[in-house]
C-alpha cells in the first residue's frame, strides 16, 4: 500500500497546538488533559531520543537517500508514538508535576542556587506570588516554630524565611515529591550537588541560562522533616561565605532578598523583587 507523505506527516506529527491546548485544559485541574498531556511530552521526548541515535549513525550507505530518511523519520514518530502509548515512565512523573503545579497563580521565574555547586531551585516558573490571608496563615502556622529556631541561629528574622520557603513552594501546595509522591520537605529548593550524602529527589526544574529559561530534571536534597529542612538552609547561609553580606543584612528585607540574589541564590534577575514583594505583601513586614 502506498504511504502518503502528507497524511502520515498528519497522523504521525506532534502537533504543537493540541500540545498548547493540553496544556491550558491541564490548568483547568483536567485530570483527563493531564493525562493527556503527559502521553503527548513522552512521545515528544522518545522522538527526540530517536532521532538523536539516528544522527550518531553514519548514514552514507548506498541505501541513505532523501526518501529512506524521510520513511526513517515517519517510522521514528510512530515508534515513539508507540513506546509512549506503553508508557515508559515519564508521562508518569510529568502527572503528578503537573497535578502539583494546576491551581497555582503563575508568574515567570527562575530557579536558585545553593552556595556549594551553582545548585538550580525547582520549578520558579510556577511560583505563587500572592496568597489568601488564610492560606498565608496556616503556613505561618505550620512553620513557625521551625523557622523561630532557624533565626536564632542566623540572626535572619523567621518571616523572611518563612516568605522564601513560600515563595519557592507556592505556599507549601508545590513541594517537591519523589516519584512514589513521598514529601522532600525541600522548603529552600536546595539542589543534592556532590557534597550531599542524604537523601534525594529528581524533579522539574526551570533555569535561566543568558537569560534564558531552560527545562531540565535535575536533583534536590530530601529530608525527614521540616525541621531538618530549615536547619540544612540556616547552616548552608552560615557556613558559605558568599553568603556573608545575606547575614550582615539580615534585618533588612530588601537587604535581605538582594544580598541572595547577589550571592548567586538565584538565577532569576527577578528573584529579589519577587521575595520582597511576597513577605512585605503576605507576611505583614
Amino acid at each position: 500500500m502506498a504511504i502518503s507523505p502528507t497524511d502520515t506527516g498528519k497522523s504521525l506529527a506532534i502537533d504543537t497546538r493540541e500540545l498548547a491546548s493540553l496544556r491550558e485544559a491541564a490548568k483547568r485541574n483536567s485530570p483527563e488533559a493531564l493525562k493527556a498531556a503527559a502521553k503527548q511530552f513522552e512521545a515528544v521526548f522518545m522522538n527526540m531520543m530517536l532521532k538523536s541515535m539516528r544522527e550518531a549513525t553514519p548514514q552514507d550507505g548506498m541505501f541513505d537517500n532523501d526518501q529512506s530518511r524521510m520513511f526513517t523519520s515517519m517510522l521514528d514518530q510512530q515508534l515513539s508514538q508507540t513506546l509512549a502509548s506503553r508508557g515508559v515512565g515519564l508521562a508518569d512523573v510529568l502527572i503528578r508535576q503537573l497535578s502539583n503545579a494546576v491551581g497555582n497563580v503563575v508568574e515567570g521565574g527562575a530557579p536558585s542556587a545553593d552556595a556549594a555547586g551553582g545548585a538550580e531551585m525547582p520549578g520558579e516558573g510556577a511560583k505563587t506570588q500572592g496568597a489568601p490571608s488564610a492560606q498565608a496563615r496556616i503556613f505561618q502556622e505550620r512553620l513557625a516554630a521551625h523557622a523561630e529556631e532557624a533565626s536564632r541561629a542566623t540572626g535572619i528574622p523567621a518571616k523572611f524565611m518563612l516568605g522564601q520557603a513560600a515563595l519557592e513552594t507556592g505556599w507549601g501546595r508545590r513541594e517537591i515529591v519523589a516519584a512514589d509522591g513521598t514529601n522532600s520537605h525541600n522548603l529552600f529548593g536546595i539542589k543534592a550537588g556532590g557534597g550531599w550524602k542524604g537523601r534525594v529527589v529528581e524533579t522539574v526544574t526551570t533555569e535561566y541560562v543568558n537569560g534564558m529559561p531552560e527545562t531540565k530534571i535535575e536533583k534536590f536534597r530530601a529530608y525527614d522533616s521540616y525541621a531538618e529542612a530549615f536547619r540544612d538552609y540556616a547552616n548552608l547561609l552560615r557556613s558559605n561565605p558568599r553568603y556573608q553580606a545575606v547575614l550582615a543584612n539580615a534585618q533588612d528585607v530588601h537587604g535581605f532578598a538582594q544580598g541572595l540574589q547577589k550571592a548567586g541564590y538565584a538565577t532569576d534577575p527577578n528573584y529579589a523583587a519577587k521575595l520582597t514583594r511576597i513577605i512585605k505583601q503576605s507576611l505583614s513586614v
